[in-house]
């Protein structure tokens, strides 16, 4: 019988355990966690959405409304008009004919590889994808090409010597540990030479980036096409719970019949829709959102360059310091916590080894004053 204790004691010796805090307080840059007031510099709440009165109003009257729980699947009686109105908005949104609710990021992608992907097909993958993303590869018995990471001349070598009768090109937008941006409009031509499925999981994006907030995509200028696939979150720059896919009606009509984590699980609450739909509201009528968390953005940068703080190459809101190794990353966290600031320790299998590091995400809610203490305690 395996020794789960000694397995444990193991990973603390490689400063690779992991510990829960427990939160007091709702989301936003100063929050009350484990009984002491701290900034928070690892929120993905991106617009300040997650505390928002109008989301929580609108999460209030529905479940006054459906009560707090779907009850059922969505296919047997939990699918509500609040989910109905939400799909058809996020579709219109993000410039799709269909949407699809799921009840995770994690099940949507899981369900789209299942369903879409089977043994004997190939699936090409970035090397730095989300573990969502890779276990839905294994999951559905397809063979699984990763290619190096923003790698597109190894991707098309992959694509021109391995052919099958369906392949799918697997991609973040944003890269939720390092903050890059995927060269989507290389992957999109790639994917059309080669008469392959791209799908974009685009949980760090959406919201955050392009004129109108519709994402990587929509930054990157790379319109919609019959053979893209986009997976959005709603637990983060929407401040609510959730996911979606959207895409051609054929591609949803078959993930409604053949998606595994969209058949067997209950539907999000319809509150939950309800107030995600206000919060898709919110960032179509508010840009200013967006535009205050890029100046954030640009200050948080700027100030790491002036005083000689390393960051990698990102334009987003995380912003990332490597340390190297996990007993660095560990400690300078753990002295940013003591100072009164919660920065969190990345480390492998979350990122390469050798390259544990604090992961900053900045909201529009951070002032520049939290900004200037944060780099301040940097530099003690």
């Amino acid at each position: 019988m395996r020794d789960f204790q000694q397995d444990l004691d193991s990973r603390k010796q490689q400063y690779l355990y992991r510990s829960r805090r427990t939160t007091s307080s709702p989301q936003a840059p100063v929050m009350q966690i484990d009984g002491r007031e701290v900034i928070s510099f690892c929120s993905n709440d991106y617009l300040g959405l997650a505390n928002h009165p109008k989301v929580i109003k609108a999460f209030q009257q529905a479940s006054n409304e459906f009560g707090v729980g779907a009850g059922a699947a969505h296919l047997i009686n939990g699918h509500s008009r609040y989910h109905h109105q939400l799909e058809v908005a996020l579709a219109a949104f993000v410039g799709t004919e269909r949407a699809l609710l799921f009840s995770t990021g994690y099940m949507a992608n899981l369900g789209v590889v299942q369903a879409l992907m089977k043994r004997g097909d190939r699936i090409f993958a970035d090397r730095l994808n989300h573990a969502s993303l890779i276990d839905g590869a294994r999951l559905s018995d397809a063979r699984l090409h990763r290619y190096p990471h923003q790698n597109i001349a190894g991707l098309e070598k992959l694509l021109k010597s391995k052919p099958a009768d369906q392949r799918l090109i697997m991609t973040d937008g944003v890269f939720s540990m390092d903050g890059d941006i995927a060269q989507l409009s290389e992957l999109m031509r790639l994917a059309n030479t080669h008469d392959t499925w791209l799908l974009v999981d685009d949980a760090h994006g959406l919201g955050v980036l392009g004129a109108n907030g519709r994402g990587s995509l929509e930054a990157l200028d790379v319109p919609n096409q019959k053979n893209l696939i986009l997976m959005g979150t709603l637990g983060k720059a929407f401040g609510v719970a959730g996911a979606f896919v959207a895409g051609s009606e054929s591609l949803i009509e078959t993930l409604i019949q053949t998606a595994r984590t969209y058949i067997f699980t209950t539907a999000m609450p319809a509150a939950t829709a309800a107030a995600a739909m206000t919060s898709l509201k919110i960032i179509q009528s508010e840009p200013q959102r967006r535009a205050r968390l890029h100046d954030r953005v640009k200050y948080f940068k700027d100030h790491a360059a002036a005083t000689g703080i390393a960051l990698m190459d990102s334009p987003t809101p995380i912003q990332c310091i490597v340390c190297g190794e996990n007993k660095v990353a560990v400690e300078m966290s753990e002295k940013l916590w003591q100072a009164g600031f919660l920065v969190t320790a990345i480390r492998p299998p979350t990122v390469p080894d050798g390259t544990a590091r604090l992961r900053v995400t900045l909201s529009s809610e951070h002032t520049v004053k939290q900004i200037d203490q944060l780099f301040d305690c940097l530099q003690r």
